[in-house]
């Protein structure tokens, strides 16, 4: 068993759950104020998110959902304008206190902290969602709490790629087997295992219930709290939350 020497969290639906009532809301509202009579419902936001990255994703509902839409010549540029009014109404939406952390989150990265483990960030949403969730949910100063963040664009491939995970372990100067990752999806957990990381560990939501995890170390229902264990995906309960105590079983 290796050491843990810092914890890699992704953050849609791993940190919080943003995607149902925060990106996908954010989206409608970007696509209300160009015109568009675009309706992304809870069902259909489910589909689209077998592909990650927000412009990606638009352009995957224009070739699979919306065919009949007629795209602009520069479709990137139309693409990249949509997606840049939604970051704004999503970083509104993490204004309003929208969407809170998932349960044990604050709990464990608080734990981290106080024993010297380094935190660090790999996502595929951007830099500027991954501040306005932090800063709304943990305070301005929690974006000093990682000592690493991959986010965005930063690596040409998003997730399943694992380059967004080599990109951060390259950056912490740690091999894989010295960390352990956090993932809500079989996308993340696939990042995570092919840039060598065998400890992982997922926290699934109503989106990624019944997905392929078969190369995680732990699949629970949520992080925990004193009180209020996690549970697995058959149901049982474990003893107390995610702890680092537990962590160093894995």
């Amino acid at each position: 068993m290796s050491e843990i020497e810092a914890l890699i969290f992704d953050v849609d639906g791993t940190l919080a759950d943003t995607e149902r009532d925060g990106h996908r809301v954010a989206f409608n509202r970007a696509f209300a104020d160009a015109g568009l009579d675009w309706d992304w419902d809870v069902a259909l936001y489910g589909k689209l998110l077998a592909v990650t990255g927000g412009k990606e994703r638009i352009k995957y509902y224009l070739r699979e959902f919306n065919t009949a839409f007629e795209p602009p010549a520069d479709l990137d540029g139309f693409v990249a304008g949509l997606h840049a009014a939604k970051t704004e109404h999503y970083k509104a939406l993490m204004a309003e206190g929208r969407v809170p952390l998932r349960p044990g989150v604050e709990r464990l990265l608080r734990e981290a902290r106080e024993a010297g483990i380094p935190l660090a960030i790999a996502t595929t949403t951007t830099m500027d969602n991954v501040t306005s969730l932090l800063e709304n949910t943990l305070g301005a100063e929690s974006i000093g709490w990682f000592a690493e963040i991959g986010a965005g664009d930063i690596v040409p491939a998003k997730k399943p790629a694992p380059d967004i995970y080599v990109w951060v372990l390259e950056r912490l100067g740690l091999p894989p087997e010295r960390v352990i990752a956090f993932e809500d999806s079989g996308h993340g957990v696939n990042s995570a295992a092919d840039a060598g990381i065998s400890r992982i560990v997922v926290t699934t939501n109503d989106y990624t219930l019944g997905q392929d995890f078969s190369r995680a170390s732990l699949v629970l229902d949520q992080l925990g709290e004193p009180g209020t264990p996690p549970r697995r995906a058959d149901g049982e309960p474990l003893p107390g939350p995610v702890d680092l105590a537990l962590l160093e079983t894995l």
